[in-house]
């Protein structure tokens, strides 16, 4: 592909866009139309945002079931019809009265395996549209509770502001599975203390092995534009997955997408040729290792 490097961005998503936003300025960016992204962030999010280009699309899927960790800031004695700061207030109760360690414990209370039931306004698709543009609509929106997991939920600090205190921030750090919505713990706090409750700030830190830290701007990408990929194909796979080392026989086998025999890993895995290209993501059933996604050059 010559500078059309495939692979995958880690972008620092800016404020006021959406995720299919930056998709389409990286389209631009990259000179390819085959670009996509790893899990959305709202508008109002900012930080990482793991973008696929090429065949780097190919493994989002990966990086979209991947844990997740956040920086964020919790308002309390308000609550809004989007769960967070982009929404229009739709009560307000002074929370003056409730304590620091009345807050820290509701929050324990959210660690672990929980139901969690999403945000009414979420990308979540409701009878083929989403769940957003029905509330949008004027339309009343239930979701369903899903399982999830929040295996980090940490109280930085607890800031009291207004007549009274009656508005109380407190900004968190959390890790959890895919599909959790901090905007719905925001919300469930705030129902659980009685006061309300909603997002003011969020910030994404990390999404599986990929840190804020590692994050480039678009104003960095747009002038590296189009070399834009900062984890080609093969370095990409070993940052997602174990890897094994095939044969010029194996590889052969798997880009006409061939089985190999069993390695013994847990998969799914990376299998990367003698020369270090990406050749196929593959997990092992039935006796055998099979690939999920052939990535080698036909």
């Amino acid at each position: 592909m010559g500078w059309r490097v495939e692979g995958l961005v880690v972008v620092d998503k800016p404020g006021g866009m959406t995720s299919h936003d930056v998709v389409a300025r990286m389209r631009r960016l990259a000179k390819t139309r085959r670009v996509g992204h790893g899990g959305t962030l709202d508008p109002m999010a900012t930080g990482v945002l793991v973008i696929g280009v090429g065949r780097g699309t190919k493994l989002l899927t990966y990086v979209t079931g991947a844990t997740k960790s956040y920086d964020g800031t919790i308002r309390l004695g308000q609550a809004t019809v989007t769960d967070d700061r982009e929404g229009d207030v739709t009560a307000t109760v002074p929370a003056g009265h409730v304590t620091d360690e009345e807050i820290r414990a509701a929050l324990a209370t959210f660690e672990g395996e929980i139901d969690q039931v999403p945000s009414s306004v979420s990308a979540i698709k409701v009878n083929g549209e989403r769940a957003y543009k029905k509330v949008r609509d004027g339309e009343e929106v239930t979701l369903a509770a899903r399982r999830i997991t929040i295996s980090r939920l940490a109280v930085h600090e607890i800031r009291r502001s207004g007549e009274d205190g009656d508005v109380i921030d407190v900004d968190v750090s959390v890790s959890c599975s895919s599909g959790t919505y901090i905007r719905a713990i925001a919300r469930d706090l705030g129902t659980r203390l009685g006061v309300g409750g909603h997002l003011t700030a969020l910030r994404r830190t990390e999404v599986g092995g990929f840190p804020l830290a590692e994050a480039l701007t678009l104003e960095q990408l747009e002038e590296r534009s189009p070399d834009v990929v900062s984890l080609p194909m093969p370095e990409a796979a070993r940052r997602c997955f174990p890897v094994r080392e095939a044969t010029a026989e194996e590889a052969r086998t798997l880009s006409h997408g061939g089985p190999l025999e069993r390695a013994g890993i847990d998969g799914p895995y990376a299998v990367i040729s003698a020369e270090g290209a990406l050749l196929a993501i593959v997990s092992e059933r039935d006796g055998k290792a099979r690939p999920e996604i052939v990535l080698a050059p036909a």
